[in-house]
């Protein structure tokens, strides 16, 4: 039989063939678009802390993978036989369809956000915890713009195959393209030329969605967006300490009382007492696995200690999860914002520009009006001299300069402890020098400051005190001073510090 291309083509503009591309279209768009939303209660749920939840998430995951979409249409559109009260709404084939479809590719979409949200790095939530951020908030403005932008490719992929499955959905009498192909071919037998016609409409629909899909790519991929530096020059007035650095009360700023941290049957540190005075600079020392991390992270909560207290300017805002407090606790999320914390990794934002990433923090706590936010955030990246590099992203930027961000960041909460964890041992020892100097200018304007560090001279020039730690334990606790004369006892400290 020849093939006949007048009626191929006569197919093309075909009302029925485009009213079932509309259908289409309407079908897959809304199955895709409530599966994303579902997927990712989903994924989220898969995550949880509570034991049911996971559980009920998982089984969820297993039972619609596992579950031919084609039993699931025919099940959902029959389930009015056992269940009369739906047939008003089952008896309707897209909404069936609907149902089903979206059933089916929640538990498939729901993977892909997991494998998302697992892929952002452990150091945003710690960053956002540091900041305050609530969970809902971590996920909205941290979590999710980042998750969906690794997501997106796998999501759209899963689109096209909606598109595709839809045609299954002719089961149920649907009257989508593949079921008008049919239609036609059984009443002139021209079967080549009508799946000609089927295959160009579909080909049509996944065209036209993966080329906007490449465009939102494109639009949501901050790894590529490039600016210029900014002619932004500061005019204000030298910033002001902040007033949690002002008002200083008796005691120290910060304290912990006989900490210990375990991990599992390794313990880390145990009867630790470290107190901070206002306006002390202390740097942490010690070999690799000391603990000397470890406990920095626990004066902020980063990491739960089991016994112990901190203390906070003499009121107690965190305990061990094994410690029995004689006084009640005081609130932890707003006390926690008084200590900033610089990561080692630096943590920033990678969706967000430098002046994003210092202003995020005071506008989630309504510190100030976006203008007066924006203000203070240019006036504390010209202190670490980021300015002209505000509207970059962080990947255009330096270790270096991403440290400096990262200080900036830190100082916009207005905290009256600033914690460092290792600031400079990601960086190259070009770009060391840039961080060790923000780091002794703020020394000196007198900030409270406890830092571990491998930086020795440093060390020994700008703090106040330095400790020494080793096994968990503080084997030395004194001056500058007092270290130098310890360097003639041919001791441990001795050793390490000539190292």
């Amino acid at each position: 039989m020849t093939f006949d291309w007048n009626y191929a083509l006569s197919l093309f503009w075909s009302k029925d063939f485009w009213w079932a591309t509309l259908l289409v279209v309407e079908l897959s768009l809304l199955s895709w678009i409530l599966s994303v939303i579902l997927g990712f209660i989903i994924a989220l749920a898969r995550q949880s802390p509570v034991w049911a939840i996971r559980q009920v998430a998982s089984a969820y995951t297993w039972f619609f993978r596992s579950l031919p979409l084609l039993v699931l249409l025919i099940f959902v559109y029959n389930l009015p036989q056992a269940f009369p009260s739906t047939g008003a709404l089952l008896s309707v084939p897209f909404v069936a369809g609907l149902i089903a479809l979206v059933l089916s590719e929640t538990a498939y979409i729901a993977e892909i956000h997991r494998g998302a949200l697992l892929a952002v790095g452990k150091g945003q939530y710690e960053a956002g915890h540091v900041l305050g951020l609530s969970k809902l908030g971590l996920q909205r403005l941290i979590v999710i713009p980042q998750a969906l932008r690794i997501a997106l490719p796998a999501l759209g992929n899963e689109y096209i195959s909606i598109v595709k499955l839809t045609s299954l959905v002719s089961v149920i009498s649907l009257a989508e393209i593949l079921l008008v192909g049919q239609r036609y071919y059984t009443q002139n037998f021209l079967v080549m030329e009508t799946m000609l016609a089927v295959a160009f409409y579909y080909v049509l629909i996944v065209t036209v969605f993966d080329s906007l899909l490449k465009y939102l790519e494109r639009h949501l991929d901050f790894s590529r967006k490039q600016t210029a530096l900014s002619d932004a020059e500061w005019k204000g007035p030298p910033i002001a300490r902040s007033k949690a650095h002002q008002e200083c009360s008796a005691g120290p700023a910060i304290r912990l009382q006989n900490g210990e941290k375990r991990f599992g049957a390794n313990v880390v540190f145990s009867g630790i007492d470290l107190a901070v005075d206002h306006g002390e600079v202390i740097s942490i020392i010690g070999p690799s696995g000391s603990g000397k991390t470890t406990l920095i992270r626990t004066l902020n909560g980063l990491e739960t200690l089991q016994k112990g207290v901190v203390y906070l300017r003499g009121k107690a805002f965190l305990a061990g999860s094994e410690q029995t407090l004689d006084v009640p606790l005081e609130n932890g999320a707003e006390r926690k914002l008084e200590l900033g914390m610089v990561f080692q990794s630096f943590n920033l934002f990678p969706h967000k520009t430098v002046l994003q990433n210092v202003m995020l923090g005071p506008l989630y706590h309504k510190r100030g009006s976006t203008q007066e936010v924006e203000a203070a955030a240019k006036a504390i990246l010209a202190q670490v001299g980021m300015l002209a590099h505000a509207n970059k992203y962080p990947h255009q930027l330096s270790g270096g300069q991403q440290q400096r961000v990262a200080i900036a960041r830190a100082l916009a909460m207005e905290p009256s402890v600033l914690l460092f964890d290792e600031p400079t041992s990601a960086l190259d020892p070009e770009t060391v020098g840039e961080v060790l100097k923000i780091m002794a200018d703020l020394a000196k304007s007198g900030r409270t400051m406890v830092i571990v560090t491998h930086e020795m001279k440093f060390a020994l020039e700008v703090s106040d005190r330095v400790i020494f730690m080793e096994r968990g334990n503080i084997q030395f606790n004194g001056s500058p001073a007092e270290l130098r004369d310890r360097l003639t006892h041919g001791d441990r400290l001795s050793e390490f510090v000539r190292l």
